[in-house]
């Protein structure tokens, strides 16, 4: 038996990856069995409030990681953190849900819970696909911009970008959320597509932002011209995912399964598309963002290729061997279960929650990474 102390003990980066994968697996499906499994779990949460819940908790999460960067959970140490960051993502994410529900819904039926489907909850958790958007690139591809240039400091640095992106956040979700699932809606695009479209920019900005370091907006000169050409570049390089990551499904999920999915096939981008950003989320944080020792464009290029080909794994696996016979979750079509923005965001959660708020507490450190907290900031949902 080894006579370094715990603490001091380092492993390899992969080692340490893996360590992670199978603590975050293993507490993301013990999670599902107690609050959402809908055979298993006591509570009857499936698919919704709880998928609405989990979106909120990550929007929690994108607030006060990503734009605050735990300010004030930071002064905490080891576990006393962890715990402090997953209780008021879980109060937040409940409070949050609860109130639209039975506040709002009281006011517009387009949010009651008693919508057919639990539709109500899902109407108000639309508004969290666009502040993935919004505030995640104000990070990952801004780099806090313009609140570091004018001399800010945190925290508030973070409240600033919170409150000068919800306007632009609100306008989207008014113009192309709301009118898609309102029952008196005349949508520019349709639930599915508008999901599948939009989720893909989101794909797009956490490729760009944090699998490739900001490539290739970091090209640009100026900080305010490099902000505005990643806006552009984010929409137009999600646009093309969607169509390619489209075909790409279509391929996965079979002749037969497509057209017994229809239209809502125009979803499935964003199903696959969770997929990978859950693993860039746990490639970054988990595995160190390797490889790092080669050219830039080796090193990202090979991030890139690793993390898409472990998400289309992913989603094959899911679809057609776990979200049925393991997570009990009804048949969709063509043999399929499931669906991914459910449990693969939940699994991002669990990730960011212990992968990032708890530091991977008890797990040994890669080597090379400093023993002192605070672990470096958190990268996006």
């Amino acid at each position: 038996m080894s006579d370094i102390p715990p603490a001091r003990r380092r492993v390899s980066w992969l080692a340490h990856g893996i360590g992670n994968l199978v603590v975050v697996l293993l507490l993301a499906i013990a999670g599902w069995y107690l609050l959402a499994d809908p055979r298993w779990s006591p509570f009857d949460l499936y698919p919704l409030p709880f998928n609405a819940g989990v979106f909120w908790a990550l929007l929690f999460v994108v607030w006060a990681g990503f734009n605050l960067e735990f300010r004030g959970f930071d002064r905490l140490r080891q576990p006393a953190r962890g715990v402090a960051i997953t209780a008021a993502t879980a109060a937040f994410a409940i409070g949050v849900t609860a109130a639209f529900a039975a506040g709002l819904g009281r006011l517009d039926p387009d949010f009651a819970f008693s919508r057919e489907g639990g539709l109500g909850y899902f109407t108000a958790a639309l508004f969290v696909l666009f502040g993935f958007s919004t505030w995640v690139l104000a990070v990952v591809n801004w780099s806090h911009w313009p609140w570091t240039d004018l001399g800010l400091k945190q925290p508030l640095v973070g409240f600033c970008e919170i409150a000068f992106l919800m306007l632009p956040t609100i306008v989207l979700y008014l113009v192309l959320g709301l009118p898609a699932v309102s029952a008196a809606g005349s949508p520019i695009l349709e639930v599915d597509p508008l999901i599948g479209w939009y989720y893909s920019i989101i794909v797009a900005i956490v490729v760009t932002g944090l699998t490739m370091q900001n490539w290739p907006w970091r090209l640009v000169r100026g900080r305010s011209r490099a902000a505005v050409t990643a806006v552009a570049g984010n929409v137009a390089l999600g646009t093309a995912l969607y169509f390619g990551l489209l075909a790409v499904c279509r391929l996965l999920l079979g002749s037969s399964a497509v057209a017994e999915l229809g239209a809502a096939v125009h979803q499935f981008p964003a199903q696959l598309g969770v997929c990978w950003v859950a693993w860039m989320i746990l490639w970054a944080n988990g595995f160190g963002n390797k490889p790092t020792g080669f050219g830039p464009a080796v090193n990202l290029g090979v991030r890139v290729v690793v993390t898409f080909v472990l998400a289309v794994v992913t989603f094959v696996v899911y679809y057609r061997f776990v979200a049925g016979p393991v997570l009990h979750e009804p048949a969709v079509a063509g043999g399929l279960h499931g669906n991914a923005l459910g449990f693969m965001d939940w699994f991002a959660l669990v990730t960011l929650l212990y992968v990032v708020g708890f530091g991977s507490y008890g797990l040994p450190k890669p080597s090379g990474e400093p023993a002192a907290e605070p672990r470096p900031a958190p990268v996006p949902a």
